[in-house]
Protein backbone atom coordinates (compact mmCIF):
# COMPACT_ATOMS: atom_id res chain seq x y z
CA UNK A 1 0.00 0.00 0.00
CA UNK A 2 1.19 3.38 -1.00
CA UNK A 3 1.30 6.13 1.42
CA UNK A 4 1.76 10.38 0.11
CA UNK A 5 3.34 12.17 2.75
CA UNK A 6 2.62 15.99 2.37
CA UNK A 7 4.15 19.47 3.91
CA UNK A 8 6.46 20.65 5.76
CA UNK A 9 9.94 20.09 4.86
CA UNK A 10 13.29 21.44 6.50
CA UNK A 11 16.73 20.81 7.44
CA UNK A 12 17.39 20.09 10.77
CA UNK A 13 21.06 20.64 12.42
CA UNK A 14 21.34 19.90 15.68
CA UNK A 15 24.87 20.58 17.42
CA UNK A 16 26.34 18.31 19.94
CA UNK A 17 25.74 19.93 23.77
CA UNK A 18 25.89 16.47 25.29
CA UNK A 19 29.62 18.35 27.05
CA UNK A 20 27.70 21.06 28.75
CA UNK A 21 27.21 21.10 32.87
CA UNK A 22 23.53 19.81 32.98
CA UNK A 23 21.08 22.81 33.27
CA UNK A 24 23.32 25.07 32.72
CA UNK A 25 23.52 25.89 29.10
CA UNK A 26 21.35 28.96 29.64
CA UNK A 27 23.87 30.43 31.87
CA UNK A 28 26.67 30.35 29.47
CA UNK A 29 24.69 31.51 26.78
CA UNK A 30 25.13 35.23 27.08
CA UNK A 31 25.84 38.20 24.55
CA UNK A 32 29.00 38.81 23.99
CA UNK A 33 30.91 35.45 25.17
CA UNK A 34 31.84 33.21 22.79
CA UNK A 35 30.44 28.91 23.80
CA UNK A 36 32.42 26.36 22.53
CA UNK A 37 30.11 23.37 21.08
CA UNK A 38 30.73 19.72 19.43
CA UNK A 39 29.69 19.31 15.85
CA UNK A 40 26.33 19.72 14.63
CA UNK A 41 24.31 16.84 12.77
CA UNK A 42 22.65 17.48 9.83
CA UNK A 43 19.39 15.85 9.01
CA UNK A 44 15.68 16.02 7.58
CA UNK A 45 13.37 17.45 9.54
CA UNK A 46 9.45 18.48 9.71
CA UNK A 47 6.17 15.88 9.16
CA UNK A 48 7.25 14.94 5.19
CA UNK A 49 10.91 14.20 6.50
CA UNK A 50 10.45 12.47 9.77
CA UNK A 51 7.43 10.28 9.19
CA UNK A 52 8.13 10.15 5.69
CA UNK A 53 11.21 8.21 6.09
CA UNK A 54 10.17 6.54 9.34
CA UNK A 55 7.64 5.02 7.43
CA UNK A 56 10.00 4.38 4.16
CA UNK A 57 12.46 1.93 7.21
CA UNK A 58 9.30 0.66 8.23
CA UNK A 59 8.81 -0.96 4.64
CA UNK A 60 5.48 1.11 3.82
CA UNK A 61 5.65 2.37 0.40
CA UNK A 62 6.27 6.59 0.52
CA UNK A 63 5.77 9.29 -1.53
CA UNK A 64 6.42 12.71 -0.82
CA UNK A 65 5.37 16.07 -1.88
CA UNK A 66 7.55 19.06 -0.34
CA UNK A 67 9.27 22.35 -1.44
CA UNK A 68 12.76 23.59 -1.15
CA UNK A 69 15.32 25.88 -2.51
CA UNK A 70 17.80 25.52 -5.27
CA UNK A 71 20.29 26.24 -1.77
CA UNK A 72 23.07 24.80 -0.08
CA UNK A 73 20.28 23.63 2.81
CA UNK A 74 18.16 22.48 -0.10
CA UNK A 75 20.21 19.96 -1.63
CA UNK A 76 21.81 18.89 1.87
CA UNK A 77 18.04 18.47 2.72
CA UNK A 78 17.87 16.11 -0.74
CA UNK A 79 20.96 13.87 -0.21
CA UNK A 80 19.54 12.93 3.49
CA UNK A 81 16.31 11.58 1.41
CA UNK A 82 18.28 10.48 -1.46
CA UNK A 83 20.68 8.58 1.10
CA UNK A 84 17.53 6.25 2.71
CA UNK A 85 15.56 5.72 -1.09
CA UNK A 86 16.46 8.24 -4.33
CA UNK A 87 12.83 7.55 -5.47
CA UNK A 88 11.58 9.87 -2.61
CA UNK A 89 13.05 12.61 -4.25
CA UNK A 90 10.81 12.37 -7.07
CA UNK A 91 7.59 14.41 -5.85
CA UNK A 92 10.28 17.32 -3.64
CA UNK A 93 10.01 20.14 -5.86
CA UNK A 94 12.58 22.84 -6.45
CA UNK A 95 12.71 26.55 -6.26
CA UNK A 96 15.33 28.24 -8.09
CA UNK A 97 14.59 31.98 -6.19
CA UNK A 98 13.23 30.59 -2.54
CA UNK A 99 15.58 29.36 0.40
CA UNK A 100 15.03 26.32 1.64
CA UNK A 101 13.72 25.83 5.37
CA UNK A 102 16.03 25.35 8.07
CA UNK A 103 15.28 24.12 12.20
CA UNK A 104 18.72 25.41 15.15
CA UNK A 105 17.82 22.70 17.77
CA UNK A 106 19.51 23.13 21.25
CA UNK A 107 18.75 20.14 23.23
CA UNK A 108 21.30 20.40 25.97
CA UNK A 109 22.08 18.06 28.91
CA UNK A 110 19.04 18.45 32.23
CA UNK A 111 17.25 21.43 30.04
CA UNK A 112 14.13 20.44 27.31
CA UNK A 113 14.74 21.06 23.36
CA UNK A 114 14.74 24.79 22.09
CA UNK A 115 14.00 25.15 18.22
CA UNK A 116 14.74 28.20 16.34
CA UNK A 117 12.88 27.80 12.99
CA UNK A 118 12.97 29.77 9.67
CA UNK A 119 9.93 28.61 7.36
CA UNK A 120 11.28 29.63 3.91
CA UNK A 121 9.95 27.51 1.30
CA UNK A 122 7.29 26.25 3.60
CA UNK A 123 5.76 29.67 3.53
CA UNK A 124 5.09 29.63 -0.38
CA UNK A 125 4.30 25.97 -0.73
CA UNK A 126 0.63 25.90 -1.53
CA UNK A 127 -2.27 23.50 -2.81
CA UNK A 128 -0.61 23.83 -6.63
CA UNK A 129 2.12 22.14 -5.30
CA UNK A 130 -0.30 19.39 -5.03
CA UNK A 131 0.49 16.20 -7.42
CA UNK A 132 -3.23 14.87 -7.14
CA UNK A 133 -2.55 12.16 -9.75
CA UNK A 134 0.51 10.59 -7.36
CA UNK A 135 -2.19 11.10 -4.88
CA UNK A 136 -5.09 9.20 -6.83
CA UNK A 137 -2.78 6.22 -6.72
CA UNK A 138 -2.03 6.42 -2.99
CA UNK A 139 -4.35 4.39 -0.12
CA UNK A 140 -3.61 7.00 2.70
CA UNK A 141 -2.71 10.40 2.59
CA UNK A 142 -0.88 12.61 5.33
CA UNK A 143 0.25 16.40 5.53
CA UNK A 144 1.91 17.17 8.87
CA UNK A 145 2.05 20.90 10.49
CA UNK A 146 -0.57 23.79 9.03
CA UNK A 147 0.45 26.12 11.84
CA UNK A 148 3.65 25.93 10.33
CA UNK A 149 2.72 26.83 6.36
CA UNK A 150 1.12 29.71 5.99
CA UNK A 151 -0.75 29.06 2.83
CA UNK A 152 -2.58 26.39 4.77
CA UNK A 153 -3.67 28.97 7.52
CA UNK A 154 -4.83 32.00 5.96
CA UNK A 155 -8.67 32.62 5.91
CA UNK A 156 -8.86 30.18 8.60
CA UNK A 157 -7.90 27.59 6.39
CA UNK A 158 -9.22 27.91 3.41
CA UNK A 159 -6.41 25.97 1.02
CA UNK A 160 -6.57 23.32 3.92
CA UNK A 161 -9.87 22.25 4.20
CA UNK A 162 -10.10 22.77 0.10
CA UNK A 163 -7.17 20.36 0.01
CA UNK A 164 -8.86 18.00 2.22
CA UNK A 165 -12.14 17.92 0.20
CA UNK A 166 -10.23 17.08 -2.50
CA UNK A 167 -8.51 14.39 -1.55
CA UNK A 168 -11.57 12.87 0.20
CA UNK A 169 -13.38 12.80 -2.80
CA UNK A 170 -10.86 10.73 -4.68
CA UNK A 171 -11.87 7.86 -1.72
CA UNK A 172 -8.02 7.86 -0.40
CA UNK A 173 -8.34 7.96 3.44
CA UNK A 174 -6.47 10.96 5.08
CA UNK A 175 -4.50 11.61 7.90
CA UNK A 176 -3.33 14.98 9.69
CA UNK A 177 -0.56 15.59 12.28
CA UNK A 178 -0.35 19.31 13.81
CA UNK A 179 2.53 21.55 14.88
CA UNK A 180 2.46 23.70 17.99
CA UNK A 181 1.57 27.40 16.94
CA UNK A 182 3.97 30.21 17.36
CA UNK A 183 2.04 32.46 19.51
CA UNK A 184 4.81 35.38 18.28
CA UNK A 185 4.11 35.09 14.85
CA UNK A 186 1.21 35.11 12.36
CA UNK A 187 0.26 31.14 12.23
CA UNK A 188 -0.23 31.12 16.19
CA UNK A 189 -2.92 34.70 16.35
CA UNK A 190 -5.19 31.96 13.79
CA UNK A 191 -8.41 31.35 15.02
CA UNK A 192 -7.22 27.39 15.06
CA UNK A 193 -10.59 25.71 17.21
CA UNK A 194 -12.50 27.53 13.62
CA UNK A 195 -9.56 25.93 11.30
CA UNK A 196 -10.37 22.65 12.77
CA UNK A 197 -14.30 22.94 12.68
CA UNK A 198 -14.06 23.29 9.07
CA UNK A 199 -10.62 20.99 8.06
CA UNK A 200 -12.19 18.32 10.82
CA UNK A 201 -14.86 16.95 8.71
CA UNK A 202 -12.98 15.42 6.19
CA UNK A 203 -10.01 13.99 8.00
CA UNK A 204 -10.10 10.30 8.58
CA UNK A 205 -6.99 9.89 11.43
CA UNK A 206 -6.38 13.33 13.53
CA UNK A 207 -2.82 12.75 15.56
CA UNK A 208 -1.90 15.97 17.57
CA UNK A 209 0.08 15.99 21.05
CA UNK A 210 -2.29 16.90 23.71
CA UNK A 211 -0.18 20.32 24.42
CA UNK A 212 -1.24 21.28 20.65
CA UNK A 213 -5.08 19.65 20.60
CA UNK A 214 -5.48 21.81 24.09
CA UNK A 215 -3.63 24.84 23.13
CA UNK A 216 -5.94 25.06 19.51
CA UNK A 217 -9.53 24.07 21.18
CA UNK A 218 -9.78 24.47 25.26
CA UNK A 219 -6.64 26.89 25.58
CA UNK A 220 -7.60 28.33 29.00
CA UNK A 221 -7.21 24.84 29.80
CA UNK A 222 -4.07 24.49 28.32
CA UNK A 223 -3.06 27.69 30.65
CA UNK A 224 -4.11 26.36 33.67
CA UNK A 225 -2.63 22.85 33.12
CA UNK A 226 0.76 24.32 31.70
CA UNK A 227 1.22 26.38 35.15
CA UNK A 228 0.71 22.87 36.71
CA UNK A 229 3.38 20.89 38.63
CA UNK A 230 5.02 18.94 36.07
CA UNK A 231 3.60 20.76 32.74
CA UNK A 232 0.13 19.45 30.68
CA UNK A 233 1.37 16.36 30.16
CA UNK A 234 1.63 15.20 33.43
CA UNK A 235 -1.75 16.65 34.48
CA UNK A 236 -3.77 14.86 31.92
CA UNK A 237 -6.65 12.77 32.87
CA UNK A 238 -8.54 9.94 31.26
CA UNK A 239 -11.66 11.86 31.28
CA UNK A 240 -10.06 15.30 29.84
CA UNK A 241 -8.58 12.66 26.75
CA UNK A 242 -12.49 11.43 26.37
CA UNK A 243 -13.47 14.99 26.52
CA UNK A 244 -11.14 15.81 23.68
CA UNK A 245 -11.38 12.99 21.69
CA UNK A 246 -15.69 13.27 22.07
CA UNK A 247 -15.59 16.67 20.46
CA UNK A 248 -13.16 15.42 17.44
CA UNK A 249 -15.48 12.57 16.63
CA UNK A 250 -18.36 14.84 16.58
CA UNK A 251 -16.47 16.96 13.64
CA UNK A 252 -16.31 13.70 11.71
CA UNK A 253 -12.47 12.34 12.61
CA UNK A 254 -12.65 8.47 12.49
CA UNK A 255 -9.45 7.45 14.41
CA UNK A 256 -7.62 9.84 16.90
CA UNK A 257 -4.33 9.27 18.09
CA UNK A 258 -3.56 11.55 21.18
CA UNK A 259 0.28 12.08 21.61
CA UNK A 260 1.04 11.92 25.34
CA UNK A 261 5.02 12.49 25.17
CA UNK A 262 6.65 9.98 28.11
CA UNK A 263 2.88 9.26 28.93
CA UNK A 264 3.21 7.33 25.68
CA UNK A 265 -0.34 7.40 23.64
CA UNK A 266 -4.02 7.53 23.54
CA UNK A 267 -6.36 6.21 20.91
CA UNK A 268 -9.85 6.64 20.35
CA UNK A 269 -12.19 5.30 17.54
CA UNK A 270 -15.43 6.26 16.12
CA UNK A 271 -18.52 3.17 15.81
CA UNK A 272 -18.52 0.79 12.61
CA UNK A 273 -20.76 3.03 10.26
CA UNK A 274 -18.62 5.75 10.68
CA UNK A 275 -15.33 3.86 10.04
CA UNK A 276 -16.36 2.51 6.84
CA UNK A 277 -16.30 6.12 5.50
CA UNK A 278 -12.69 6.08 5.76
CA UNK A 279 -11.75 5.44 2.06
CA UNK A 280 -9.00 2.81 0.81
CA UNK A 281 -7.06 2.25 4.08
CA UNK A 282 -10.16 1.22 5.77
CA UNK A 283 -9.46 -1.54 8.79
CA UNK A 284 -10.68 -4.96 7.40
CA UNK A 285 -12.09 -5.76 10.86
CA UNK A 286 -14.44 -3.05 11.56
CA UNK A 287 -15.81 -4.68 14.86
CA UNK A 288 -12.88 -4.90 16.55
CA UNK A 289 -11.51 -1.31 15.95
CA UNK A 290 -15.01 0.36 16.78
CA UNK A 291 -15.56 2.60 19.95
CA UNK A 292 -12.17 2.13 21.36
CA UNK A 293 -10.45 3.75 24.22
CA UNK A 294 -6.67 2.49 24.05
CA UNK A 295 -4.07 3.98 26.69
CA UNK A 296 -0.34 2.66 25.78
CA UNK A 297 2.63 3.86 27.92
CA UNK A 298 5.78 4.02 26.82
CA UNK A 299 8.83 1.83 26.25
CA UNK A 300 11.68 2.18 28.63
CA UNK A 301 14.87 3.53 26.65
CA UNK A 302 17.55 5.67 27.21
CA UNK A 303 16.76 9.21 26.01
CA UNK A 304 19.32 10.87 23.50
CA UNK A 305 16.92 12.92 21.72
CA UNK A 306 13.27 13.80 21.58
CA UNK A 307 13.15 15.42 17.85
CA UNK A 308 11.09 14.03 15.63
CA UNK A 309 9.43 11.25 17.96
CA UNK A 310 6.12 12.28 17.71
CA UNK A 311 6.57 12.10 13.63
CA UNK A 312 7.85 8.16 14.26
CA UNK A 313 5.10 7.42 16.49
CA UNK A 314 2.78 8.36 13.59
CA UNK A 315 4.55 6.26 11.41
CA UNK A 316 4.25 3.72 13.13
CA UNK A 317 0.54 4.29 13.72
CA UNK A 318 0.16 5.04 10.13
CA UNK A 319 2.32 1.34 8.58
CA UNK A 320 0.19 -0.60 10.85
CA UNK A 321 -3.19 0.53 9.87
CA UNK A 322 -1.83 -0.17 6.24
CA UNK A 323 -0.91 -3.58 7.17
CA UNK A 324 -4.60 -4.19 8.47
CA UNK A 325 -3.61 -5.37 12.04
CA UNK A 326 -5.48 -4.40 15.13
CA UNK A 327 -5.95 -1.01 17.78
CA UNK A 328 -3.99 -2.89 20.34
CA UNK A 329 -1.21 -3.62 17.92
CA UNK A 330 -1.09 -0.19 15.80
CA UNK A 331 -0.89 1.56 19.38
CA UNK A 332 1.97 -0.24 20.13
CA UNK A 333 3.85 0.01 17.15
CA UNK A 334 3.10 3.50 17.40
CA UNK A 335 4.90 3.91 21.28
CA UNK A 336 7.08 1.53 20.06
CA UNK A 337 8.27 3.51 16.69
CA UNK A 338 8.44 6.43 18.90
CA UNK A 339 10.31 4.84 21.77
CA UNK A 340 13.55 3.92 18.95
CA UNK A 341 13.29 7.17 17.75
CA UNK A 342 14.63 8.74 21.23
CA UNK A 343 17.37 6.43 21.42
CA UNK A 344 19.59 8.54 18.88
CA UNK A 345 19.81 12.05 18.65
CA UNK A 346 18.04 12.60 15.14
CA UNK A 347 14.48 11.27 14.26
CA UNK A 348 15.49 8.07 11.88
CA UNK A 349 18.83 6.83 13.16
CA UNK A 350 18.02 4.59 15.14
CA UNK A 351 14.14 3.75 13.70
CA UNK A 352 14.09 -0.16 13.15
CA UNK A 353 12.11 -2.15 10.19
CA UNK A 354 8.86 -3.06 11.05
CA UNK A 355 9.98 -6.85 11.48
CA UNK A 356 13.12 -6.04 13.86
CA UNK A 357 10.49 -3.90 15.96
CA UNK A 358 8.30 -6.11 16.52
CA UNK A 359 10.94 -8.55 17.39
CA UNK A 360 12.08 -5.90 19.77
CA UNK A 361 8.44 -5.97 21.67
CA UNK A 362 8.57 -9.44 21.40
CA UNK A 363 11.34 -10.53 23.49
CA UNK A 364 10.05 -8.38 26.75
CA UNK A 365 10.43 -4.88 26.08
CA UNK A 366 9.68 -3.31 29.34
CA UNK A 367 6.81 -0.62 29.56
CA UNK A 368 7.49 2.46 31.94
CA UNK A 369 4.44 1.90 34.95
CA UNK A 370 0.87 2.98 34.36
CA UNK A 371 -2.39 2.24 36.18
CA UNK A 372 -5.39 2.73 35.22
CA UNK A 373 -7.63 0.45 36.64
CA UNK A 374 -8.88 2.99 39.76
CA UNK A 375 -10.73 4.51 36.56
CA UNK A 376 -12.43 1.51 35.80
CA UNK A 377 -10.00 0.58 32.78
CA UNK A 378 -8.81 -3.09 32.33
CA UNK A 379 -5.18 -4.29 31.20
CA UNK A 380 -4.66 -6.02 28.17
CA UNK A 381 -1.66 -8.22 29.29
CA UNK A 382 -1.05 -9.45 25.73
CA UNK A 383 -0.15 -5.92 24.80
CA UNK A 384 0.83 -4.43 28.01
CA UNK A 385 -1.58 -1.31 27.15
CA UNK A 386 -4.93 -0.10 28.94
CA UNK A 387 -8.34 -0.37 27.24
CA UNK A 388 -11.80 1.26 28.55
CA UNK A 389 -14.63 -1.15 28.60
CA UNK A 390 -16.79 -0.64 26.03
CA UNK A 391 -20.59 1.25 27.41
CA UNK A 392 -23.16 -1.00 25.97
Amino acid sequence: MLAVIAGYFCLDIAPDLSHMPEGQFFAYFRPGRLLQIGEAKFSGGGAVSNTGLALNRLGTSTHFIAKVGNDPFGRALCEIVSEQDPSLLEGIQVNETESTSYTLIFDPPGLDRTFINYPGTNDTFSIEGIDFNAITKAHLFHFGYPPGMRQFYLNEGDELVALYKKVKSLGITTSLDTSFPDPTREGGKVNWKLLLERTLPFVDIFQPSVEELLYMLRHDTYQTLAESPGGVISAVKPDLLADLSDELLRLGVKIVLIKLGERGAYLRTAGKATLEQMGKATPKDLSDWSDQQLWAPCFEVKVVGTTGSGDAAIAGFLSAILRNTSPQQALTMAVAVGACSVEGPDTLSCVLTWQDTLDRINQGWHRHPLDLSPKGWWKDETYQLWIKPKEI
